[in-house]
């Protein structure tokens, strides 16, 4: 293991040297959100790596439609992999080194290289075959390693910052504390439910094929409620679906009277639900990741995304959901606000 670390930090030092620069570990990541930097030669961009990449690291985030993709790939050879570029959050070279010994090819892993919270990856073979096969063979591997540091990238940074009322009412009703970013403010609290406004300003409005012309705001929010935990069949998908549109009818309605936020139950964004943990790894619960739409009277045609958090408080014997909202239009990139979401229910810890 000392010796992988070892070649690891000389591959790299290769790279970081070979452009005479230094950049200090204070400084943060430049990029976007859902981004993977590729360096390598034109040649190897430009061949079917190219389509090997985008099928393996560009997946979606289901079920939110429109789709929302993990990672978008963006290239850069040698030669203009330089200056703060190189301080870009997820990077992952693709080298060819015909003086690699063995029959495989490697993968080399390094945080903080050239700034802080940065992850980067280099795949090594001694041949284009070779490097092929070490893509496919650890692509599982490399997207669920930039998968965790683009959440917890986010967690940490709210980590930082605190909110000493919203702390208060979340120990004292549900005993239980999230990481938020600063200006979050508390729309509604009572014993069993609140919500929490997350502010515009924490994300950029990224535009998808849109022009200057068209406007759009990110609203989102967090929700943290809880119920009386009576036995496990509580904890089916369907039930804990249930209890969610229960509690929104009566504590999130809409502008218009007689609307509320509800699931959406089309077989096309159908909720998705697993077993997950905390990062602390200290709470096993359920997460649930879907679509919203206003019921009530008459159909309503705006909605959004849903990522939620269901585990048992043992303390309390209740059932709490951590359930953070994204209400944006189709106009705007959704990938960096979804993310804030996950980094908030995966702060969650039992006081």
């Amino acid at each position: 293991m000392r010796l992988l670390k070892l070649f690891s930090t000389i591959i790299l030092a290769i790279h970081l040297n070979g452009c005479g620069e230094f950049f200090s570990s204070e400084v943060y990541v430049t990029g976007k959100v859902g981004e993977i930097l590729v360096v390598c030669d034109d040649a190897i961009w430009n061949s079917s790596i190219h389509s090997d990449l985008d099928s393996n690291l560009t997946r979606f985030i289901m079920p939110y439609f429109p789709d929302v993709a993990t990672f978008e790939l963006l290239h850069y050879n040698d030669k203009n992999f330089i200056g703060a570029v190189k301080r870009h959050r997820n990077v992952l070279f693709l080298t060819i080194d015909q003086n690699l010994k063995g029959n495989k090819g490697k993968l080399q892993y390094r945080d903080d290289v050239w700034a802080n919270n940065q992850l980067v990856i280099e795949i090594i073979a001694k041949d284009y075959t070779q490097l092929v096969e070490t893509i496919n063979a650890g692509a599982d591997h490399i997207h669920e390693k930039f998968e965790y540091e683009s959440w917890n990238r986010i967690r940490k940074r709210f980590a930082e910052e605190k909110n000493n009322r919203i702390d208060s009412e979340l120990k004292q009703n549900f005993g239980v504390h999230i990481d938020l970013p600063n200006a979050s403010k508390m729309v509604s609290s009572r014993k069993n439910f609140c919500r929490i406004e997350l502010p515009a300003a924490s994300r950029p409005i990224e535009f998808v094929g849109a022009s200057k012309q068209d406007l759009g705001t990110i609203f989102s929010g967090i929700m943290v409620y809880q119920y009386p935990y009576t036995d496990s069949s509580q904890l089916g998908t369907d039930q804990l679906l249930k209890a969610r549109d229960t509690m929104l009818k009566y504590n999130v309605p809409h502008e218009t009277p007689g609307l509320y936020m509800g699931t959406q139950y089309n077989e096309f964004v159908y909720p998705h639900s697993s077993q997950e943990s905390n990062f602390k790894e200290t709470i096993n619960g359920i997460e649930i990741r879907g679509m919203f739409e206003f019921k009530g009277r008459f159909q309503h045609s705006t909605g959004g995304a849903f990522w939620s958090f269901h585990f048992l408080q043992p303390k309390t014997n209740q059932l709490v959901c951590v359930s953070g909202y994204v209400d944006a239009p189709s106009s705007t990139s959704w990938t960096h606000a979804i993310r804030e979401i996950q980094a908030i229910w995966k702060s969650v810890t039992i006081l």
